[in-house]
């Protein structure tokens, strides 16, 4: 890996970010009594070396493999997402996880970064800037319609799980590499209008909890102490912290376990509390580098395969990231999505740490095509 340019910023900026969200991890469960709770900083720790090792491993990895492999990948994550049914592990009402010897992997979050890949391959059969051609010559069938099937398959099974928030992830995907591959935006209306009209059996379709949470959204008040606790505990913590906030091991949402998943989903709410909204506008920026310097790489690149995956993962974490902190302030749904980088979970520390290894590759190579 050459350490210059948005290379070294990529490396610094996402070390800080974890270091970032182990020092959040250990003080939402540094009091608690559990063992398994007082040593999540120490497995994150494990979690945040693997995914350096691993984005090394993909900074040195030639992203113009994943051409040759990206209709393999795709197979592999509708294979692992129907693995989750049939010896799946199942969390919190959520059948999710796959089981191994010492961790449990969440193949939604693979599926994220291999549609990415998928994505891209097939938008950059032409030009960036000629890509809606395809949709002229070849018909909004094979334009538009095919590729939208082909993300409604994992969609479907990952909605199954169920995980809403890594479903309508991956839809918002899908929505923003179609802009950015210059579809015409009258497509991109009739298809969110589509979707508009499909929202009743959407809604039909989804669990109870799930419609809770959707309600709850527009007004947590109506069950303050079920569906909307843990968001009006969020905004809680997230005003208390002021300014400057109340200082590291010293918040109290988080500590006293007045706010539930203060290490994983609302790991925001936990550091806002600590640190304020000095440290708030601190980390942002920081997420704010990162997507930064995959545009940059992106706009720099003169292979479409590279342009277009660039930008899918630079459009994927800050998606991610905007819909987490969103969560947090009551701005958007609890679909149970993690905050890149900082929410505890290996899955996602290695995912995100590996699609920030091939960006640095692109942007390696990128004088090459």
């Amino acid at each position: 890996m050459t350490f210059k340019g948005p290379n070294i910023t990529i490396f610094i900026v996402s070390i800080l970010i974890a270091l970032i969200g182990i020092l959040s991890i250990y003080s939402s469960t540094y009091q608690k009594q559990e063992a398994p709770l007082q040593q999540i900083y120490q497995r994150q720790m494990l979690w945040v070396v693997l995914g350096l090792i691993v984005f090394l491993i993909m900074s040195n990895f030639s992203y113009r493999r994943f051409w040759d492999i990206a209709y393999i990948l795709y197979a592999l994550a509708i294979f692992l997402l129907l693995l989750v049914f049939m010896l799946g592990v199942a969390r919190l009402g959520a059948q999710r996880w796959l089981k191994f010897p010492w961790f449990n992997f969440q193949p939604s979050e693979i599926a994220k970064l291999i549609i990415v890949i998928f994505l891209a391959k097939y938008f950059s059969r032409k030009s960036v800037d000629n890509v809606s051609l395809l949709v002229n010559k070849s018909g909004i069938m094979k334009g538009l319609l095919l590729p939208f099937i082909f993300v409604l398959i994992p969609i479907a099974f990952i909605i199954e799980q169920p995980d809403l928030g890594s479903a309508a992830m991956i839809l918002a995907i899908f929505m923003a590499m179609l802009y950015m591959s210059g579809v015409k935006l009258r497509y991109l209306m009739v298809f969110l209008f589509l979707i508009i009209l499909a929202l009743p059996l959407v809604w039909e379709g989804l669990r109870d909890y799930q419609r809770e949470r959707l309600l709850v959204f527009l007004n947590p008040n109506i069950d303050p102490l079920g569906a909307g606790y843990t968001v009006i505990q969020s905004k809680i913590a997230i005003g208390s912290g002021g300014v400057f906030g109340k200082g590291w091991l010293s918040g109290t949402q988080s500590q006293l376990r007045f706010l539930p998943e203060s290490h994983t989903d609302f790991i925001f709410a936990t550091f806002a509390e600590e640190w304020g909204l000095i440290g708030s506008v601190f980390l942002l920026w920081l997420y704010y580098l990162l997507a930064k310097q995959g545009i940059i790489i992106a706009s720099k690149t003169n292979d479409y395969f590279g342009k277009m995956l660039a930008f899918g993962i630079s459009l994927m974490l800050t998606i991610q990231v905007a819909i987490n902190i969103s969560m947090t302030l009551g701005l958007a749904p609890v679909v149970g999505l993690p905050l890149p980088l900082m929410s505890y979970g290996g899955s996602s520390m290695i995912i995100t740490f590996a699609a920030l290894g091939i960006l640095v590759n692109i942007n390696k190579e990128r004088g090459v095509f």
